[in-house]
């Protein structure tokens, strides 16, 4: 497809800034989650979710049994690679599963990057006397071989190529992994801390992508709030992505002619979207689209993101909300199609023509008996259902 003259203009006015037209990540053009482990936290004990080798996977159940809170976990572990490393921002006493704090909240997550398998464990308890959380538990290992390790204050640096044995102290109201100091591109420390920060985790609220942006990111917000930013950060460093999310929404809004990032002050700029269709013209403010139009533009960037500067890991929680019926189908197939081979995403759903995108061999059905009663979770396709799929959910006739 052809880059038209407005988005020709809209590459050069980025190119008078700082421009990477092809930012290699730190990892070798593979990333996928292979496993996540909780226990002890909400309704999730003992949980384990084996995704290695879906590069797509979908979350079905009930309300209440934990489809979000797989999110949350998520979210704390892209937290930490973000800098977020006060225990008190991350979990609270609250998130202790029917208020049993004498077992730690444990955390764990593999995932494959240049070949090895990376493995991070947090956990986290709350000794008498104490008022807030502190790690109990932290450690990183690459290929089976420890990085550093923690028991509560002590942190130990393993020996390396870069370095000796160490050991120092961290305030054990703090996690260790944002602080310790990377020692190179290629340092185990570095590859993981930035796949994990450009994970990709939503539940966008359409109401506050209002299209403004302050400044330019590469990390998006779950609600989807700092939009702007994350199309800004985008066209930035890879200008060509303009035309990746160019032709997404050209598939499903045909009348568009192109999207412009308007600068309205000294650093801040305002996305303006134009229609062309019988010879006439329309530009409305991005915050003004529908909240459906909106989920398309993010559509469009997550592809676009995974193009540019993935394979990237994405969580989207119920991504056919806001987008009609006759469309879902196609929304969900495009990310799927579009996270295959060596990048990932695994999204939540309520939707029958969501839930009939997906296979027996990538459905994962949660549930549980009652609020008083962990979250189970298994294969779809180990579970027994007589007829129709979507007819036995509608029923709840699937027993875990």
């Amino acid at each position: 497809m052809e880059v038209s003259g407005n988005a020709y203009s809209l590459i050069k006015q980025f190119k008078k800034f700082k421009i990477f037209f092809s930012l290699p990540t730190p990892w070798n053009c593979f990333a996928m989650l292979q496993r996540l482990y909780v226990h002890n936290f909400r309704c999730l004990e003992n949980f384990e979710l084996p995704i290695k080798g879906m590069p797509s996977a979908l979350l079905i159940g009930k309300n209440g049994v934990g489809k979000s809170t797989t999110s949350v976990v998520l979210q704390v572990f892209q937290s930490i690679s973000r800098g977020i490393n006060r225990v008190r921002d991350l979990v609270n006493a609250k998130d202790f599963a029917r208020g049993r704090s004498d077992v730690p909240i444990r955390f764990e997550i593999e995932v494959l990057l240049n070949e090895k398998i990376y493995k991070y464990i947090l956990a986290f308890d709350l000794p008498e006397k104490f008022k807030e959380l502190r790690v109990f538990e932290e450690q990183l290992l690459v290929g089976g071989v420890p990085i550093y390790s923690r028991k509560e204050a002590q942190v130990t640096l393993h020996t390396s190529s870069q370095n000796r044995e160490a050991l120092f102290l961290v305030d054990w109201h703090l996690v260790a992994l944002p602080v310790i100091q990377e020692q190179s591109e290629t340092d185990p420390l570095r590859i993981f801390k930035t796949w994990l920060a450009r994970t990709i985790i939503l539940a966008p609220i359409a109401s506050l992508m209002t299209g403004d942006s302050n400044g330019e990111t590469l990390e998006p917000k779950r609600d989807g709030s700092n939009f702007g930013e994350w199309v800004s950060g985008l066209l930035s460093r890879y200008p060509a992505a303009y035309t990746q999310v160019d032709k997404y929404l050209r598939e499903v809004m045909p009348d568009i002619q192109d999207f412009l990032n308007e600068q309205i002050g000294k650093d801040s700029k305002s996305m303006i979207v134009r229609f062309e269709a019988n010879n006439a013209n329309l530009s409305v403010d991005f915050k003004d689209l529908s909240d459906g139009e909106k989920c398309f533009f993010l559509c469009a960037v997550v592809l676009a993101a995974n193009k540019s500067y993935g394979p990237l890991f994405c969580f989207w929680d119920e991504p056919d909300n806001y987008i009609s019926l006759s469309e879902v189908g196609d929304f969900v197939t495009s990310l799927r199609r579009s996270f295959q081979g060596n990048s990932q995403i695994l999204v939540t759903s309520h939707n029958p023509e969501a839930i009939r995108k997906f296979s027996n061999e990538n459905t994962f059905v949660l549930g549980r008996k009652s609020h008083l009663e962990p979250t189970l979770v298994r294969l779809l396709s180990e579970i027994p259902v007589s007829g129709d799929l979507i007819t036995t959910l509608i029923l709840g006739d699937i027993e875990l």
